[in-house]
């Protein structure tokens, strides 16, 4: 199934940045890890427009199709969800 290809595992990270001497530091909040999403559920939050398709032809260089989803729907997609 293609949305396991793209979508099966995600990592949500949360950091906060800050320069010193124009150099970007970074300091990781809090890891969340999302597994196993269904395509019921992936095709019902696109009906509900929690989750769109991004086609990211924009540029010169095509980076490809993505999908974008609603910061609060990711609970929602995935079966599994563990905080890092």
């Amino acid at each position: 199934m293609k949305l396991r290809t793209k979508l099966n595992n995600l990592l949500y990270v949360t950091a906060e940045t800050k320069r010193v001497d124009g150099a970007e530091y970074f300091r990781y909040n809090e890891i969340e890890a999302y597994i196993d999403p269904t395509l019921n559920t992936f095709l019902n939050l696109v009906e509900l427009g929690d989750i769109y398709v991004d086609f990211d032809a924009r540029t010169g260089h095509n980076h490809g199709t993505k999908f974008r989803i609603k910061s609060a729907s990711k609970i929602k997609l995935y079966q599994q969800h563990i905080k890092v």
